[in-house]
């Protein structure tokens, strides 16, 4: 990747962050102050602007370096994959305690008490990073409840990151999202694959380039396997075996399992045919 891709690179025409310069000609420059998400989940957008397009998604938990805040916006940086954007300022909280542990189901909530019929105060996504007490329904660091059984700590990690996408499957296709209230298709494998502690860059390109090692294939994509990963121009899925594949898709608006070689097909005729795969 270049070192100074817009979406990795806190720097605009009027500002950028302090560590850039040298590197960089901004008019200012400014440190950056660490946020955390506060609420389930927030968009990251391109612009200021509630109708502005969408890069990604920010979960509850996750940090945000905030490099300016103005009418409503923070402009800044997702310190889990680099994405550079702008969120609605209300979502951010000062950085507290530092979460140790992450949601593992689907999505689970914040009670106001330690007791399941207490009024919900929040809902948490899947990934989602707490700091949290002991107790069945343990109490965060931010306040409120949630249940003991939905966390495990960061630290933890899955034999197979398939298995944990195909936890998805039937998830609605959504632009940008990272939840199981809408994944994309490069949402989708960044998910599973910090379950299984590996960094996955956001978008499908920075994927391509930096995950795994590249596979020789030819028309017939014969002699794939179990978590390999096949690459189209702005389009990722994972093999679940030599001939099924899995993917958040616009085609089917869902996370969907199918023929590779169906799928291979369709988008070729689409016009993007196959452009790798990786093995890790």
């Amino acid at each position: 990747m270049n070192a100074f891709d817009k979406r990795l690179t806190p720097a605009r025409a009027d500002l950028a962050a302090a560590h850039l310069k040298g590197s960089i000609d901004a008019p200012a420059y400014v440190e950056g102050r660490a946020m955390v998400g506060r609420t389930g989940k927030t968009w990251i957008r391109r612009r200021p602007a509630a109708d502005a397009p969408v890069e990604t998604e920010l979960l509850f938990g996750e940090t945000f370096t905030v490099y300016e805040t103005k009418d409503g916006f923070a402009w800044g940086q997702a310190a889990l994959d680099g994405y550079v954007g702008y969120v609605v300022a209300d979502a951010l909280a000062d950085a507290g305690v530092a979460p140790q542990w992450r949601v593992t189901a689907s999505s689970t909530f914040v009670y106001e008490a330690a007791d399941l019929k207490s009024p919900v105060l929040e809902t948490l996504p899947f990934n989602a990073r707490v700091a949290v007490g002991q107790g069945a329904y343990a109490p965060l660091a931010t306040g409120g409840f949630v249940y003991a059984r939905h966390l495990a700590p960061l630290a933890a990690t899955a034999d197979d990151y398939v298995t944990v996408a195909e936890r998805f499957l039937g998830v609605p296709y959504l632009w940008g999202g990272r939840t199981a209230l809408g994944f994309d298709c490069s949402g989708l494998v960044q998910a599973a694959l910090a379950v299984s502690g590996i960094a996955a860059p956001r978008d499908t390109d920075m994927q391509e380039a930096a995950l795994g090692a590249p596979l020789t294939f030819t028309r017939a994509l014969q002699g794939l396997k179990r978590g390999d990963l096949v690459f189209w121009k702005g389009h990722v899925g994972i093999m679940q075996d030599a001939g099924r594949l899995l993917h958040a898709n616009a085609h089917h608006m869902t996370v969907a399992s199918e023929s590779l070689l169906k799928a291979a097909a369709r988008i070729e005729a689409a016009g993007s045919p196959i452009t790798a795969i990786r093995r890790f």
